[in-house]
């Protein structure tokens, strides 16, 4: 199967490049598709317009989840998320990208599941819906709130999951989320890590074939669910990996997201 293959835009944020440099080694590398953390409509027509240049896919846009919490507890704390969240829709329909990828919570003791929480989510699915922009909630720690939308959405086919490979390893490991949402699942994030080890921040964000995720088994639960669409790769470049040039390590991760794909 001949497979198309993402990446963070903002994996050589520390570099201080234009989005536009950034793009070119992305696509110099043989990437097909980018996705941002950003949603500034301003800032995401730049980038829409920079990859169209270069024959990129953004393939979607990650909306801002910090405070995400707020959305389960009572009072107005969590408007200020909410309006970039729906920022984050608005950016996605003005320039034609298909996905919108959400957490639910965070932390590993969130808040409770609750009625007024479900209602915003609610909300968020209605708009994002009426823009035609379909939302991704992501694997993170807590297995039973991502349950408890595929549930409730289960009949809404723009509505599904973004599968987290690094977080399912680290965070829980004995759910294997493809096998339990299957055909829901949207788009991924590949990365890699060593597992929790008792560590309580254990989401390492590691060039794939740094830790020890097995992506056999991965590619094995994938296929086996029909999933044919892009393999994209989560990573920023750190100190770890201050000995590459930022072409090396955009180009490793190609290699190895390829490499993966063939296993």
């Amino acid at each position: 199967m001949d497979r198309k293959f993402g990446i963070e835009l903002e994996c050589l944020r520390q570099s201080n490049l234009d989005d536009s440099e950034i793009l070119k080694k992305i696509k110099d590398a043989g990437f097909d598709a980018v996705f941002s953390n950003k949603y500034d409509i301003h800032e995401i027509e730049y980038i829409s317009n920079e990859a169209a240049k270069l024959g990129l896919e953004v393939e979607f846009l990650h909306a801002p989840f910090r405070g995400i919490n707020d959305f389960w507890c009572a009072g107005p704390k969590y408007l200020p998320l909410k309006k970039t969240i729906h920022q984050s829709i608005d950016s996605a329909a003005a320039f034609d990208i298909p996905i919108i990828i959400m957490h639910v919570d965070s932390g590993w003791y969130p808040p409770d599941i609750c009625d007024i929480g479900l209602e915003r989510f609610d909300s968020l699915v209605e708009y994002a819906s009426s823009k035609g922009v379909k939302i991704a909630f992501e694997n993170i720690r807590n297995f039973g709130t991502l349950a408890a939308m595929m549930q409730r959405y289960r009949l809404l086919p723009d509505v599904g999951y973004c599968y987290d490979c690094g977080h399912e390893h680290c965070y829980t490991e004995t759910v294997h989320f493809t096998e339990l949402f299957g055909p829901k699942l949207l788009c991924t994030h590949i990365h890699d890590n060593v597992g929790r080890n008792g560590r309580d921040n254990p989401d390492d964000h590691l060039m794939m074939f740094d830790g020890n995720i097995d992506y056999v088994d991965m590619m094995r639960r994938l296929r086996s669910i029909g999933y044919s669409g892009n393999l994209t790769v989560e990573l920023e470049k750190n100190s770890k990996y201050d000995y590459m040039t930022d072409e090396e390590y955009v180009k490793t991760a190609y290699e190895r997201i390829v490499k993966i794909s063939k296993l």
